[in-house]
């Protein structure tokens, strides 16, 4: 059965002066900026105080691809989705918008881990609750149909 996260998260994008590049556009690296501030942002809005207290998240892998540029006016949102979690890992699709248009697609790999220690530790069931409440009878049966 495939779980279902929580709603996705809108995160408001600002373009910064130093954002555009040479060619007059946003400077691709200046992408995963914007990715990393929507995952947290997503993070500490569902999770737990508890949870966000003991645990931060650090990217390990982001798979980008660029549809259309993005310019210093655009107004931009960063909708992130939290795709499954396995053990310390976090899967992230997130999609960069103007006015509806996709300008951009990532595919993030997160690991969880503690923030005193700061080792990767496994994310707990309290913690996957959060993002991925348990389906009513209801909705165990339908999605085994």
């Amino acid at each position: 059965m495939r779980m279902i996260s929580k709603s996705s998260h809108d995160c408001p994008v600002i373009i910064a002066d130093a954002d555009i590049d040479f060619m007059g556009h946003v400077n691709n690296a200046v992408y995963l900026k914007w990715v990393q501030a929507a995952v947290i942002e997503h993070w500490e809005r569902v999770a737990s105080p508890a949870a966000v207290a003991a645990c931060q998240w650090i990217a390990l892998k982001h798979e980008i691809t660029y549809r259309r540029p993005a310019f210093r006016l655009d107004h931009l949102v960063a909708s992130v989705t939290l795709e499954k979690v396995r053990r310390e890992s976090a899967f992230y699709d997130t999609t960069i918008q103007r006015c509806g248009e996709v300008i951009a697609e990532v595919k993030s790999r997160w690991c969880c881990i503690d923030t005193v220690s700061r080792q990767p530790i496994r994310v707990t069931p309290d913690v996957i609750a959060c993002f991925f409440p348990r389906p009513s009878a209801d909705e165990a049966t339908q999605a085994w149909e």
